[in-house]
């Protein structure tokens, strides 16, 4: 009888990729720039889900950033997972891309879905998040 091989990822990163958060989204919120608005937006999930407010804005673009945000009044929410479906453009070389996505997350004991189509712009050589329209389920 074969025995399966599993590895198991030692604190592994909230975006679902099959990597350590430090070898994933963790360099991201330590200063190294997504090279993809998937990328991106993938690290923006994580942040998230860690409540990083500090990465969150400065990931966004200049012209639609909020001046603060407080995860504080997301108290409660459980984010369960995140599945991209598709992503246009958002590439070395594009100045715009959109990633759409779905996150699963919990709440009051509730799950929900919210859907985004996410617009990306680069700013400065680096990828930022301009805005999206939003569907909750």
């Amino acid at each position: 009888m074969k025995k399966s091989s599993s590895t198991v990822v030692a604190d592994p990163c909230p975006c679902g990729q099959p990597l350590a958060y430090a070898q994933c989204c963790g360099r991201f919120h330590h200063g190294a720039l997504p090279a993809t608005a998937a990328q991106l937006m993938r690290s923006r999930y994580s942040a998230y889900v860690r409540r990083d407010e500090a990465y969150l804005l400065q990931s966004w673009a200049s012209s639609t950033r909020p001046t603060t945000l407080d995860l504080a009044d997301d108290d409660g929410v459980k984010w369960l997972g995140l599945q991209l479906l598709e992503s246009q453009a958002g590439e070395a070389g594009d100045e715009t891309g959109t990633v759409r996505f779905v996150a699963r997350y919990k709440l009051g004991g509730r799950a929900f879905r919210l859907q985004e189509n996410s617009r990306f712009i680069r700013e400065q050589g680096a990828w930022r998040y301009l805005d999206g329209e939003v569907s909750e389920g």
